[in-house]
């Protein structure tokens, strides 16, 4: 039978789909005892029913489908519409009559408060908080089914209208209940948050308080107290100046008036009552099992509960490994200039890949977290010892300012200070397997001859991928997903004893080099045109063999223009039918042959390598067609080379006139050979990677074929939503489940994460540190961030999002949200380089100094803030851009 209105004791959880989130949650809290005013529901029935009787509602659904969120003068005339045609309809009688008779068993002599409940809202991934129309201190019949009806039509406000659009919600598939409720006048009302949603901290409640109805409050139009609790105590109490509040009329409506002088600036809740809201708060918290946003009011002494909601503004917590104390998380990605979010497999991978805090080989690391689709790592244990505490801040100094100051604060804390008993054992093994590293390093740096060091590291590199290729071969089934297990399991390791000690020998060499610099000579800056063109540099050299394939194609306007319509599918099958398509085919798949397993974002094994979507080249290739002669890119290195030289050749001999300058001369000369030498293996360790992460990825899918065939997955791709453990276990016919939902819960989960901004750093309760920058001399305005490049320059803001979108024009400033080597095609085009993520020893700090443009790295929202064809000045000597629009015609 179709109930057109259910009281709130008929109402839990699971009537979601008839009353929308906002009834659900008040049923659900009514039932379980907590302090919620009477009321009840007009269903969803009611809702369809009502646009049932309207003749037009199919045709503007139709109109609705055709716009996009940013097509706002369409949505706002065609939402007028909408509204005037549902508020001009008559309500059904059945309807009018069933709300009326629940309305009069509550009492017709009460005011209530009208609100709208849709059945996409007070979700755990979506609010719609404030999408729809609410009204209050509603008295009589008239005003009642007024307001009813006005709230239906509110679900085509402009602005729910655009919610929808941008969450991905269908607008037919979105219905609307209404929650009648009989109205509380509080003295004082407000929000109260179980979790800090600034800091996200969730042993902190953060109250908003002030006079008068919540409603002043939840429109912004009234300044509000801060409360806020941890641990039963109230540890801030931030009092506002309340100049005005909303009030109820005894006619119906509310009127906003000014508050009394005397008691604007006067607490408005009490201490007892802060701990008394903060506790029920906690208790609602624990009632559905996360944090909670909270409508409360306080009348005649009595503390109410309008309404509650799920936030979900707060990032997700990273997984714990169940220790009590406080630790700390920061974000893998912005290490690896990828912060976009990973799908579970790419995750379960690099959990087995992180060699530390693992029971076995195969297991995946616990001191390699999951949160909201990214990976965070937990240093805290490594932490408690105190040369660490030293160390660690330093090193990541070089890769992201603002984490390195964030865990600096963290380690400074009273609470982690007082837990930070070290682990002996973890100490033990932190010098175990530093101890030969470093003395690698220092002997290198010292006397071993280091000119054959890249050659080494090419045979190390090539022997170790043929044995993996050789092994892979040799086995299928679950030994095929046993072998990717063991293989990651170790590979890191490996990186660390084997690979490490060449790039961080450079490393070294290039800190001394700038400490004597400074030292003997009185500055450094020479010491950066060292960094030019590099000898050895995998990702350099893979720039320029892309460059040779562009040139390639200089020569025949048919390939140029075949390039530019290409499509993935056919795209080698095209080139056989044009002039010249043969020749650059030859060439490019030369070039695919030796990086087609590279990408953007090629640390997440389930991105889209080259060799799989060769268009993602494409921008590159014709930029470099169009911005550079031919062969100009390799000339362009040789001249680094030759600066690199020069610069080498003048430190040494201005050294050589200082004061003791011969055996000074000596020192600074080994330093430059062995920085010279080593620092372009830097990138080695990265490309070893992705070469087994392309064996990874080709074993699992050649398994996910066969799951398809078996009608175990619906298409190959499902796999890139499951752990190892969990391929391994259908491999051998033990996984236990319901694989799709499992499948299709996943996905959801990652459409949710896709839209979240990982933190840099937070705590274990969900604290974001925020780190703080070095204070830098910068113009008022100016956008601050790391500087990593040196060398100043004026040019036309480009602002890409991803490679494929890149095709710089001479002149342009390259503005990215990071850059890992998928990116490097773009550098020879660009007049300079901004980041929103990154460091001094990040990969695109590395190539831009080998390229010799300015760079500037950490620059938050700088694709946000910084705007297409804005004139700036990027400033890499001592990190800001200046936007100059107004001094330049754009």
């Amino acid at each position: 039978m179709v109930q057109y209105v259910l009281s709130f004791n008929e109402i839990d959880k699971s009537s979601l789909p008839f009353v929308g989130g906002k009834g659900a949650n008040l049923g659900e809290m009514s039932r379980a005892g907590f302090p919620i005013p009477q009321g009840f529901c007009i269903t969803t029935f009611a809702y369809r029913a009502f646009l049932g009787t309207s003749d037009e509602m199919d045709e503007l659904f139709s109109l609705l489908d055709q716009l996009k969120p940013d097509q706002l003068d369409e949505i706002r005339n065609l939402g007028k519409r909408i509204r005037a045609s549902l508020e001009s309809l008559t309500m059904p009688d059945d309807i009018r009559s069933a709300i009326l008779a629940a309305w009069k068993r509550i009492g017709t002599d009460s005011a209530y408060a009208i609100r709208s409940s849709a059945t996409a809202e007070d979700l755990p991934t979506a609010s719609f908080a404030g999408q729809q129309d609410t009204y209050l201190n509603v008295i009589g019949e008239d005003q009642l089914l007024q307001a009813t009806q006005k709230c239906w039509a509110s679900l085509f406000t402009d602005r729910a209208i655009s919610y929808r659009m941008k969450n991905g919600f269908d607008h037919r598939s979105v219905f609307l209940s209404v929650v009648v409720q009989r109205m509380v006048f509080p003295e004082v009302s407000g929000i109260m948050f179980t979790a800090d949603p600034v800091t996200g901290h969730r042993k902190t409640t953060a109250i908003d308080a002030s006079f008068g109805l919540g409603e002043a409050l939840v429109s912004g139009i009234v300044s509000a107290d801060l409360y806020q609790v941890r641990s039963g105590q109230i540890v801030k109490k931030q009092i506002a100046d309340k100049k005005v509040a909303i009030y109820a009329l005894p006619e119906g409506g509310t009127i906003t008036r000014e508050v009394p002088l005397d008691i604007r600036n006067k607490q408005a809740l009490s201490d007892e009552k802060i701990s008394e809201l903060a506790r029920l708060g906690k208790k609602i918290e624990d009632h559905y099992r996360t944090e909670q946003d909270i409508e409360w009011g306080l009348a005649d002494g009595k503390i109410f509960i309008l309404q509650s909601r799920p936030i979900t503004s707060l990032y997700p917590l990273p997984d714990l490994n169940g220790d009590a104390n406080l630790q700390v998380f920061f974000s893998f990605g912005h290490q690896q200039m990828m912060t976009e979010a990973m799908k579970p497999l790419a995750i379960s991978l690099w959990r087995t890949l992180f060699p530390f805090g693992k029971r076995n080989i195969t297991s995946e690391s616990e001191a390699m977290a999951a949160a909201g689709g990214r990976l965070f790592l937990n240093p805290t244990e490594v932490l408690y010892w105190k040369p660490a505490r030293k160390i660690m801040p330093k090193v990541i100094s070089n890769i992201d300012e603002l984490i390195s100051n964030a865990l600096e604060q963290f380690t400074q804390r009273e609470r982690f200070l007082k837990e930070a008993v070290p682990n002996r054992e973890v100490i033990k093994k932190a010098r175990q397997m530093m101890k030969p590293i470093l003395t690698n390093v220092s002997k290198s740096i010292l006397f071993r001859d280091t000119s054959k060091s890249i050659q080494r590291c090419n045979e190390l590199m090539e022997t170790l991928v043929k044995q993996s290729k050789e092994e892979l071969s040799l086995v299928s089934g679950s030994g095929r997903m046993k072998w990717v297990q063991e293989s990651a399991g170790k590979l890191m390791m490996t990186f660390f004893q084997r690979m490490l000690p060449y790039p961080l020998s450079g490393i070294v060499a290039f800190k001394m080099i700038q400490y004597l610099s400074q030292r003997w000579l009185g500055d450094d800056q020479e010491a950066y045109v060292l960094n030019k063109s590099l000898p050895g540099n995998v990702t350099s050299e893979m720039g320029l063999a892309l460059g040779d394939v562009a040139d390639t194609a200089r020569p025949y306007p048919e390939v140029i223009q075949y390039l530019k319509e290409a499509e993935d599918h056919s795209f080698y099958e095209g080139l056989s039918q044009i002039e010249g398509g043969h020749i650059f085919r030859k060439e490019f798949e030369l070039y695919m042959d030796q990086y087609g397993m590279r990408c953007p974002g090629e640390i997440d094994i389930t991105k889209p390598r080259w060799r799989e979507s060769p268009t993602i080249l494409v921008p590159s290739i014709l930029s470099h067609i169009q911005n550079l002669k031919p062969r100009e890119h390799r000339e362009k290195f040789y001249n680094g080379k030759i600066e690199a030289e020069h610069a080498g050749q003048s430190i040494l001999e201005r050294v050589r006139k200082t004061r003791g300058g011969l055996v000074k001369q000596r020192w600074m000369s080994r330093l430059i050979k062995v920085y010279r030498d080593r620092m372009g293996i830097r990138e080695h360790p990265k490309y070893m990677l992705v070469q087994h992460l392309n064996l990874y990825k080709q074993a699992i899918l050649e398994e996910a074929d066969k799951f398809v065939d078996k009608g175990i997955l619906q298409h190959q791709t499902d796999v890139f939503y499951l752990t190892l453990d969990e391929i391994l276990a259908i491999v051998e016919n033990r996984f236990a489940g319901d694989l799709p939902e499992l499948i299709h819960q996943r996905k959801k989960e990652f459409e949710w994460y896709q839209k979240l901004t990982p933190p840099r750093v937070m705590t274990s309760e969900g604290e974001i540190i925020t780190g703080r920058r070095r204070d830098i001399q910068a113009p008022i305005g100016a956008l601050i961030g790391t500087p990593v490049s040196p060398g100043v320059t004026e040019g036309f803001a480009k602002v890409v999002l991803s490679p494929e979108q890149g095709n710089l024009k001479p002149g342009e400033v390259l503005i990215a949200p990071f850059t890992d080597p998928g990116w490097t095609t773009l550098f020879n085009s660009a007049q300079a380089l901004v980041m929103e993520v990154g460091g001094l020893m990040t990969h695109g700090a590395v190539v831009a100094r080998e390229y010799g443009i300015p760079a500037v790295a950490g620059v938050d929202e700088a694709t946000k803030k910084i705007k297409d064809g804005q004139y700036i000045r990027v400033d890499g000597t001592h990190g800001y851009v200046e936007i100059l629009e107004s001094y330049k015609d754009t």
